[in-house]
């Protein structure tokens, strides 16, 4: 951890090819704010992406990283993490990557509570892949494979989060640079895993969840008298399917780490010569 960190020393020399205004520039802006605020710096830093538009921030953001597979992030993201507890890190993804084929892989990464970020963009839609309806996107949103809507309600990933035992819960918009800054800030000093699911308009293919929708219709948490501690609660305002809240909307505060509970504390990358005693007999087991 070092207090000379600066939001400048996370950017690469990389230009982003997202579309000028994707939402996705302000929510990584946001992530480098929060990495330097909380005095962790590059070389302590690993990125995790996953696949779509949000998939190459790894590039864009001067840090360890690797961009994975679809749906794959979290899972190289906790190996990271158990390989050497020592970093930090922050896995990233869009909402097709992390709530269609990866929603499997997310239910576990919350209830593993490792010491790890996740940000969400959540744009509402696919927008790699030119505007297909994502598992977000809402039920009468017409695009061009589904020009009468999915027909489906969208999946809330914060009550997927909640019943699947998450210990921290937030969502922000990536218009509101500092609000947003904080709240990834507050998931990374989190003692697990700090879930944020990120606004992040696409101004190419969604002409409804837009800019101007999220600031009419977002509610800000810190102005109501929410208590983030209670669980009741958070589950009452996750449920409520007519607002837009921003803000820590559950926050267990005894939450302990999966490597403090199961004494993972020691990096893996400082291997000794020689296989582990009996290590050959177990693979002649197994032969």
């Amino acid at each position: 951890m070092s207090s000379d960190v600066r939001f400048t020393d996370f950017k690469s020399d990389k230009q982003p090819t997202w579309c000028p205004g994707c939402g996705d520039f302000g929510t990584m802006n946001g992530m480098m704010k929060a990495l330097a605020e909380t005095g962790n710096d590059p070389d302590n830093t690993f990125i995790v992406a996953g696949i779509g538009c949000s998939g190459k921030i790894g590039t864009y953001m001067h840090s360890y990283a690797l961009h994975g597979v679809h749906g794959r992030a979290l899972p190289v993201g906790i190996g990271v993490k158990m390989a050497n507890p020592n970093l930090e890190v922050m896995v990233s993804g869009g909402d097709g990557d992390g709530y269609s084929i990866g929603a499997g892989h997310f239910i576990h990464a919350v209830r593993r509570n490792v010491d790890m970020s996740y940000v969400v963009m959540d744009n509402r839609i696919y927008g790699l892949t030119k505007g297909q309806a994502s598992p977000t996107s809402r039920e009468d949103f017409e695009t061009s494979t589904s020009p009468d809507g999915p027909n489906q309600p969208p999946v809330n990933p914060k009550a997927l989060a909640l019943a699947s035992g998450a210990t921290f819960i937030a969502q922000s918009f990536s218009s509101n640079a500092q609000r947003h800054a904080e709240i990834v800030q507050e998931a990374i000093e989190h003692d697990g895993f700090g879930f944020v699911n990120v606004y992040s308009p696409c101004v190419t293919f969604n002409d409804v969840d837009t800019y101007d929708y999220f600031r009419d219709a977002i509610v800000d948490l810190d102005e109501t008298d929410h208590d983030r501690t209670d669980r009741d609660q958070a589950k009452d305002k996750i449920l409520e399917s007519d607002k837009e809240y921003m803000g820590v909307l559950y926050q267990d505060e005894g939450s302990v780490p999966f490597e403090e509970r199961e004494g993972v504390t020691e990096s893996m990358a400082e291997i000794p010569d020689g296989a582990p005693e009996g290590a050959m007999d177990l693979v002649r087991e197994f032969y």
